[in-house]
């Protein structure tokens, strides 16, 4: 409950007329956030607009994180909008953020649409970046997306775990079980139990 209690010191301090910055704002939106209460952060974020407090890059992407666990994709796809027409750079942090809130929903084109936003943007694109937007592909039945940016990822970034598990998932759910079995033949990461069972619904 550790959110409750910020919103509630947040709270006492509007209601006291106290002059509140960023920092003291960011970090109730960031309670909210790690406790997974997207729509609180949502409210405070809308009370900073309101009252003028300014918002910076560490709001937006707690708002987004937010957002991103609260299945919100919709909601982190307008915050990013705003970030952009307020001239905040984007960064890896927020648009990670938004792709996994599109992953979430199943919104593969979205998600994809925001990873290539990132290369165009000279956004630092990092193994989260391509584990999540293969994760929104396999969802979206996409497994020729996905093991194009698996093998476009094996070039540049280090593979893990749940980049394999996404990857042969996706191969295995679009019929494509050769490749899904090749591809845990030729895994050079610990495998796990959602990997066996992607590689055993291949076969």
């Amino acid at each position: 409950n550790d959110w409750e209690k910020a919103v509630h010191l947040l709270c006492f301090g509007v209601q006291s007329k106290m002059e509140l910055d960023t920092i003291i704002f960011n970090a109730a939106i960031s309670a909210c956030e790690k406790c997974g209460e997207s729509d609180r952060a949502l409210q405070l974020f809308g009370v900073m607009a309101q009252t003028g407090v300014e918002l910076d890059a560490i709001t937006f992407n707690a708002a987004i994180s937010a957002c991103g666990k609260g299945a919100q994709w919709e909601k982190a796809w307008q915050l990013l909008n705003v970030m952009d027409y307020s001239r905040i750079e984007l960064d890896t942090i927020s648009c990670n953020a938004a792709i996994s809130a599109c992953a979430r929903c199943c919104e593969w084109a979205k998600a994809l649409h925001l990873f290539n936003t990132m290369a165009d943007s000279d956004v630092d694109i990092n193994t989260i970046s391509f584990s999540t937007t293969i994760s929104a592909c396999e969802k979206g039945g996409k497994w020729d997306v996905a093991l194009q940016l698996f093998n476009a990822m094996a070039g540049k970034k280090e593979l893990n775990t749940t980049t394999f598990n996404a990857t042969m998932s996706a191969c295995e759910k679009g019929g494509e079980w050769e490749k899904a079995l090749e591809l845990f033949a030729q895994r050079t990461v610990p495998y796990n139990a959602i990997t066996l069972h992607a590689a055993i619904s291949a076969c």
